[in-house]
């Protein structure tokens, strides 16, 4: 096969497309994935196709604020969604694949796979597109709403009006004369999430497949630095971070981190990000290493705890790695996966990020040592997954039905 798999966002957006490509490659398929630039996603192995699109910028100017992003609406994100529209047209144009994977937030990808008829199938990185009474959309309401909970899908249609301009342009990139009204439906709907997170809801359509997570082999994790391999072989290590979660008050998290960690005993690996911790100088010391960014699969088996932001990238890393969680969420889907990890026994309460406090963050830490069992029990499932795997035989068979 050949297989183009677009993705937009920032760095969880983009790393489950690029373990899909190894795989691709690996199983004797051709793979190119069309991406943002600047994502801090390691490409080793994989082709690759800029977007001309950089989320990190947005991330760095908007942060996690609604109000910001809004107001920046028309002169950061349009033209950073132009770019993404535009630019999986031409991708998917210029490649000729025989199947296309995307990002939900490559809203001109089915438009384009249609206009050079060839199937598409749309990658839901959290469960917000396939309706089902089981669960609200990720990202949506943060609690069960019963009977209403279908009704919470239709927000996944609202990109497509909202970016109607910018659909436009990748209509006109193609060549079209005028925009489609409707594309046809995706050959199949693949959800990157472990059985161990999320059931599959009894009234998901055949065509929706709960996959299991999309990662590389744990044998290409990256080796460490020896400051930070010497840090983790002292024990008792809490790692906290809160990847592109990008939000004021940053020290004072980091203030609250680590008094908690130091009250309960533990040494903190903090991982800074784009501006979700950082350390005052005062409080510096032997006990606390930081990075901006760490490699989860090298880092997360070897500590006591992992505190984060509930990202769905860094939930799987977590759980794969045996380790308890205390999630700290700041917006969209985080609040579903956290209360999801709590619910399973794998995670402490959630602590929302508007009321960390080191008071509540040193009871939750004080509770990991009991939420042991479950993890590493969670994590020897997970490990029976073959989610890459399973993915690739679909699109095996999305092709031949084409054919």
């Amino acid at each position: 096969m050949r297989v183009l798999l677009v993705t937009a966002g920032s760095r969880g957006d983009i790393e489950p497309f690029l373990a899909l490509a190894r795989r691709l490659g690996a199983d004797g398929h051709d793979a190119v994935v069309a991406l943002p630039d600047r994502s801090g996603a390691v490409t080793d192995g994989v082709a690759t196709i800029s977007l001309g699109a950089d989320f990190t910028r947005v991330i760095e100017q908007q942060g996690v604020s609604p109000i910001r992003a809004m107001r920046s609406l028309r002169s950061v994100i349009r033209p950073i969604m132009r770019a993404v529209l535009v630019g999986t047209a031409r991708a998917i144009a210029d490649t000729s694949p025989d199947v296309v994977v995307y990002h939900p937030k490559a809203l001109s990808a089915p438009m384009a796979a249609d206009a050079s008829r060839i199937p598409h199938v749309v990658a839901e990185l959290v469960p917000a597109m396939t309706p089902t009474r089981a669960f609200p959309a990720a990202g949506t309401v943060p609690f069960d709403i019963g009977p209403l909970n279908r009704a919470t899908y239709a927000a996944a249609t609202a990109g497509r009006r909202m970016f109607s301009a910018e659909m436009d342009a990748a209509a006109t990139a193609l060549g079209l004369s005028e925009r489609p009204r409707l594309d046809s439906p995706a050959a199949s709907n693949l959800v990157p999430v472990s059985s161990t997170l999320l059931s599959r809801p009894a009234d998901w359509p055949a065509t929706t497949t709960l996959t299991g997570a999309w990662v590389d082999k744990p044998e290409g994790a990256p080796n460490l630095d020896l400051d930070l391999e010497e840090f983790l072989r002292l024990g008792d290590v809490l790692y906290a971070g809160f990847g592109s979660m990008a939000s004021p008050g940053a020290a004072r998290r980091g203030r609250a981190v680590l008094q908690a960690a130091r009250s309960n005993g533990m040494r903190v690996l903090m991982a800074t990000g784009l501006g979700g911790l950082e350390i005052d100088g005062d409080l510096a010391g032997s006990d606390v290493l930081t990075r901006t960014s760490v490699d989860h699969r090298s880092v997360l088996p070897r500590v006591t705890a992992a505190l984060h932001h509930g990202g769905v990238g860094t939930v799987h890393a977590a759980v794969g790695a045996g380790v308890p969680s205390v999630v700290v969420p700041f917006i969209a889907d985080q609040p579903f996966w956290g209360a999801r990890l709590a619910d399973a026994g794998l995670a402490a309460a959630l602590i929302r990020a508007s009321r960390l406090t080191a008071e509540r963050l040193a009871r939750a830490l004080a509770d990991v040592d009991r939420l042991r069992p479950a993890t590493i029990a969670a994590s020897q499932r997970m490990r029976g997954e073959d989610g890459t795997g399973t993915a690739v035989r679909i699109l095996e068979q999305v092709t031949r039905r084409r054919v």
